[in-house]
């Protein structure tokens, strides 16, 4: 079973994203089925001045941070052999491009040229985790994001032809001084890599 769903915000996010995730590893493990369970690169702050790593201890500084956190805990606690896939911002196609995609046909968004992160297409990231739930050997956590660390506004850049916009019409900006959201969430990735047959190509191979 591979669970994907999560609420960042509102009354249901403790029930959705913390508290079922971890009864759907119960029940897994309760009948011998492989839990494969996504989570984020926010569980850490983004203080970092290199790509997070597994064995790094996370360090959530928002709601759904928090919330993303504690699911990974309950999860291996209930199942230790179910595997938490942490990745990173993601991109569909023409026909789904995602919520992430659909900001840069905002005219009021601007997008952050000092905040970096690995994105991964959401095709590369379902065939990963297609794979780990066939993958009884691997278990535990394990960084699932794109090959090339970039910015938001490149991100944005090189995705925003799967809606019409011109890269060129994009507004950049430096990021703000907020502690309550992360800066820099980069994730190491090289373990995944060594493990999967699937690629874990990176936004620059991509052409919208």
């Amino acid at each position: 079973m591979i669970n994907a769903a999560y609420l960042q915000h509102g009354p249901d996010l403790d029930a959705v994203t913390t508290l079922a995730p971890a009864r759907m590893a119960t029940a897994c493990r309760r009948v011998g089925a492989r839990f494969v369970h996504v989570s984020t690169d926010v569980v850490f702050d983004g203080t970092t001045d290199r790509p997070y790593r597994e064995t790094d201890p996370v360090s959530p500084v928002h709601e759904y941070g928090r919330a993303k956190a504690a699911s990974e805990a309950a999860v291996l606690t209930a199942d230790p052999s179910a595997v938490v896939a942490r990745t990173s911002l993601l991109w569909g196609d023409r026909d789904d491009p995602g919520p992430q995609v659909m900001l840069t046909t905002r005219s009021d968004m601007s997008f952050y040229e000092d905040e970096y992160r690995n994105p991964i297409s959401v095709v590369a990231l379902a065939a990963a985790c297609r794979e780990l739930a066939g993958r009884d050997d691997v278990t535990g956590l394990l960084h699932v994001a794109g090959a090339d660390t970039v910015s938001r506004l490149e991100f944005a850049q090189r995705v925003c032809g799967l809606v019409g916009v011109d890269a060129g019409a994009l507004k950049g900006s430096d990021r703000p001084d907020d502690p309550t959201r992360p800066g820099n969430c980069p994730l190491d990735s090289s373990r995944a890599r060594e493990l999967l047959d699937t690629p874990l190509t990176g936004i620059r191979e991509f052409v919208s």
